[in-house]
């Protein structure tokens, strides 16, 4: 059933300007398969979606199955612009969630000493005691997509309750043009209250600039878009985190995307 949820308290606004950093997204090659076929997914980092530049790599990918399982992707295959995974999938219908897991990526270290700037994203250089800390982060991303066998089902959409993640309210298999998507945004299970959320036209090309939306969550943590127009599309939200005891920044610049599909009604 296609959801109708409305939700006034979301904020939204429409620009048309490309992603404007390195931004990982995970893509699969079917978003409604059949049971038994065999999917590729490709898994990226990009200015532009879906257009890779630097493999998603160092990372496990897995699936969680309607049974609420999750096991690590047939074959990954990690190259220069893009990681490609495949996976078969068992005859059982109902949704299934990939995922790239969580990367530890590039290290951001930035201080100001003796009136000299100076940066390292080696962890073994430390910054200078009494020195002005500019920036000192480590990025930490995580990009999901959601595919349907037969009718979709909700076991595999359940949160985790750890890290940055975008809970679908609306399925991600059941979005049109001319209806609406409702999520949550989480941290640690918690809702995160005016949550930038950027939703990126994806395209095929260099040579078209994507349509850009972008929302903002309410006191609980939803955020609700207008479904405007059909094909593929890339939501991803940013928050800054404490780093754990014993990491070698101050905090995690934590990135998560999703990538999804709007069919015509």
């Amino acid at each position: 059933m296609r959801s109708r949820i409305l939700l006034a308290a979301a904020l939204f606004g429409t620009v048309v300007v490309a992603a404007s950093a390195h931004t990982p997204y995970l893509a699969p090659s079917d978003f409604a398969p059949r049971g038994g076929q065999t999917i590729a997914l490709d898994a990226s980092f990009a200015e532009t979606f879906l257009v890779p530049e630097a493999a998603f790599d160092d990372s496990r990918f897995s699936v969680t199955g309607p049974d609420g399982a999750t096991t690590a992707l047939s074959r990954v295959e990690v190259m220069k612009t893009r990681t490609v995974a495949e996976h078969t999938l068992p005859a059982a219908k109902g949704t299934y969630r990939f995922s790239t897991g969580p990367r530890l990526g590039a290290l951001f270290r930035t201080w100001e000493i003796g009136g000299k700037q100076e940066s390292s994203r080696d962890a073994a250089v430390k910054i200078p005691a009494g020195a002005k800390v500019i920036s000192d982060f480590q990025s930490l991303t995580l990009a999901e997509t959601y595919v349907s066998v037969g009718a979709p089902d909700r076991v595999a959409l359940q949160p985790r309750g750890q890290g940055l993640e975008l809970v679908p309210v609306t399925h991600p298999s059941d979005l049109y043009a001319g209806e609406s998507f409702e999520f949550l945004v989480q941290y640690d299970g918690k809702p995160l209250a005016g949550q930038k959320v950027e939703v990126t036209e994806a395209v095929w090309t260099s040579d078209r600039t994507p349509q850009v939306h972008t929302l903002v969550t309410d006191a609980q943590g939803r955020a609700l878009m207008k479904l405007q127009r059909a094909g593929t599309w890339v939501a991803l939200t940013r928050h800054r985190t404490a780093a754990p005891a014993g990491a070698p920044v101050a905090e995690y610049s934590n990135s998560y995307t999703l990538t999804f599909r709007v069919l015509e009604q």
